[in-house]
């Protein structure tokens, strides 16, 4: 789904509340309210997860990868991230971007599962009860729509 699509309130707030689940922090529905509305926002939706990206020129970003607690260790983070990462390759971005708290083993784990590596650091970047937390950015190079690496 694009941000084009024109998304209902009950979509952001469905969101929003899976993204609850999800994180300590969440975001609430008036961000992803803004976000979908962005022509650039790109939706994956599962029964227990989403990925929201953001596609611009040959290049996208993962801005949020939601999996409910008790659908984690299932594969289904992972099947996100790759549904999203073939779509937004057909769509002609060759790379995808993110942040990762430094501190977030499992997604780190993910993440570096997937492909991604480590190209800057962002100091101080997640605010935390004990002092803030470094995000570390992540890229994947993504392959063409007919599978061949970019």
């Amino acid at each position: 789904m694009t941000g084009a699509d024109n998304p209902t309130p009950e979509l952001a707030a469905a969101l929003a509340a899976m993204h609850a689940r999800a994180f300590n922090d969440p975001w609430p529905v008036s961000a992803f309210v803004a976000l979908l509305s962005l022509p650039e926002a790109r939706l994956e939706v599962a029964a227990d997860g989403f990925i929201l990206t953001r596609l611009a020129a040959d290049e996208a970003e993962i801005l949020t990868l939601a999996v409910c607690p008790a659908a984690r260790r299932r594969g289904l983070g992972r099947r996100l991230v790759e549904t999203a990462a073939a779509a937004l390759a057909a769509e002609g971005a060759t790379r995808l971007f993110l942040e990762v708290a430094e501190d977030n083993a499992a997604a780190r784990a993910l993440y570096a599962g997937a492909g991604f590596a480590s190209v800057g650091r962002r100091p101080g970047y997640y605010g935390r009860p004990a002092g803030a937390v470094d995000a570390l950015v992540l890229a994947r190079d993504l392959a063409a729509p007919d599978g061949t690496a970019i």
